[in-house]
């Protein structure tokens, strides 16, 4: 093998340069007498002389010779012997090359063991050492370490995810983040909540995020999305916050991963009707969301400097006490990522040379991107859907019946399902698409309180494990109701029922409807942003 010239010490270049000249000055076929002087010269056999030369002569370079001294290049890890090499190799193919990763001690242990039983002299674990490392690392590392881990250190990546404009391509993910959150009211701890965020490829501009106790789900890429697609004005000053972040418009792309929310139908057919391809990288490979992957890893090494944070791992955490020190609610937590982003904007950004707001102000100039008039119907879009026949007593879905007065000249008109679409965290109202257009149906019953899909379920569970087979809506609206009041009436405020006071904090007590006001022109206000009315 080769040696790196640079490696060299000025002694040995200079000895590899005068190989090359004595060797560049014989003849194409030396006499007897040249090749005598040439071995003479350079102290070598005949044929270590013509081995040189047979080198030289096919690349023409010094750097050839380098390293090519007499006598044999390795020494012992070739030479086992046949029967004590198939044994050892049996080992480190069998033992050595796994998932346990044994150390090398363990495996040189489990060869001497083997010799004795065999009657061969074991090598020394030095010697072992030497004949591991003739091994092809990489793919020792593969066998030991995992595909993840090799490809971490060995994957060469020479291309990149080029664009030329922006939102041609936006980047979405989740993160737990590394802080815990209190409860508004008691400032006692609920847990780690989920980071939902979107980045454009093209100007490293963050374009919108959403925070949620709950897993990643449709919804809370929906209110992702229509975060990053609204005009953020009203947004920022509504958490007081009277700064500039531009960025907004429907992107071109979304690349995501392949996780089942990004699988799913509303989420695909809300992006089809906007005419928003989807691009999923390759299961196994977050080397391709790699620019979502640095911002996230850049908004968690701020959320490290927060009380209440969890730090990278448990090392780094020690004994910190993560939930005894946490002072940030989720709205709090939302303000600080929100002017958290907008210092990340107008910061100098390593990948592109300069500030993420610069890099986006001179694009749009050029080439606006697409606005979307309707946030709210955008949300719509992208929430989950059920296919529902419109009955004479309304929509039913969920074992709750919904009614709009708006309903009245569809019913009976077709046997076709409709579509109606519903809002996971606020099972108050649906959205049917009647003519095109969707049409808000409140519960038939206004008086019941507003419940969330998670209290729905387990409500259902309840019942179920009580042996009701049928289950009616009172029967749900009642359930749920005894289970808040035994939350409310708690002694001791568990982490659990803070997460479900937290879980229906955003389900404001609402007013009875208007008798003067059409039921099927109702005012709906589009969560966490503030819209125009929408009919």
């Amino acid at each position: 093998m080769e040696i790196d010239r640079n490696e060299l010490s000025e002694e040995e270049w200079a000895g590899a340069l005068a190989r090359a000249e004595v060797l560049r000055r014989l003849p194409k076929r030396p006499s007897p007498g040249e090749v005598a002087d040439a071995t003479a010269e350079l102290g070598v056999s005949r044929s270590t002389l013509f081995r040189w030369l047979k080198l030289f002569r096919a690349d023409e370079r010094a750097a050839v010779l380098i390293g090519r001294k007499p006598g044999r290049q390795r020494r012992g890890v070739d030479a086992f012997e046949p029967e004590l090499k198939t044994l050892v190799d049996e080992a480190i193919s069998t033992f050595y090359a796994t998932p346990e990763r044994p150390t090398l001690t363990r495996l040189w242990k489990r060869i001497a063991a083997d010799c004795r039983h065999n009657g061969l002299v074991p090598p020394s674990i030095r010697r072992l050492k030497g004949y591991i490392a003739t091994f092809d690392t990489e793919a020792m590392k593969r066998r030991r370490e995992g595909r993840a881990r090799a490809d971490a250190q060995f994957l060469a990546l020479p291309g990149e995810l080029s664009t030329q404009h922006p939102l041609q391509i936006v980047q979405i993910d989740h993160t737990k983040v590394d802080v815990t959150v209190v409860d508004p009211i008691e400032r006692q701890p609920l847990g780690r909540p989920i980071l939902t965020i979107a980045i454009d490829v093209c100007t490293r501009m963050v374009l919108g995020f959403y925070l949620s106790l709950e897993a990643p789900s449709v919804t809370s890429v929906a209110l992702c999305l229509t975060h990053a697609i609204i005009d953020k004005a009203a947004w920022l000053q509504d958490r007081g916050i009277f700064l500039d972040w531009p960025a907004s418009g429907l992107p071109d792309c979304i690349h995501v991963d392949n996780g089942a929310e990004f699988h799913a139908r509303a989420f695909k057919r809300g992006c089809d009707d906007h005419n928003i391809s989807v691009a999923y990288r390759p299961p196994g490979t977050p080397r391709f969301g790699g620019h979502i992957e640095r911002l996230i890893g850049t908004m968690m090494g701020a959320v490290h400097l927060l009380p209440g944070t969890h730090f990278s791992n448990v090392q780094e955490r020690g004994d910190y006490d993560s939930e005894g020190r946490a002072v940030m609610t989720m709205r709090e937590l939302e303000t600080w990522l929100a002017l958290e982003i907008i210092a990340y904007h107008a910061d100098l950004h390593r990948g592109i040379g300069r500030p993420p707001s610069a890099a986006w102000n001179e694009a749009i100039s050029a080439r606006p991107p697409r606005q979307v008039r309707d946030p709210l119907g955008f949300l719509i879009d992208f929430l989950p859907f059920e296919a529902r026949v419109l009955r004479r007593t309304g929509i039913h879905l969920h074992n709750i019946c919904y009614w709009s007065d708006g309903l009245a000249p569809w019913v009976g008109r077709s046997d076709d399902k409709v579509l109606v679409k519903y809002d996971p965290r606020d099972l108050h109202q649906v959205f049917v698409k009647l003519g095109g257009h969707y049409l808000m149906a409140p519960t038939r019953n206004p008086a019941r309180p507003a419940i969330t899909l998670w209290e729905q379920k387990a409500a259902l569970r309840v019942q179920r494990a009580r042996g009701r087979r049928e289950i009616d809506e009172d029967t749900i609206f009642q359930t749920i109701a005894a289970q808040r009041a035994l939350v409310d009436q708690a002694t001791r405020d568990t982490t659990q029922t803070r997460r479900l006071r937290a879980r229906r904090a955003h389900l404001q007590a609402r007013p009875e409807p208007s008798a003067s006001a059409p039921a099927d022109e109702p005012v709906i206000a589009l969560p966490h942003y503030p819209v125009e009315v929408w009919e």
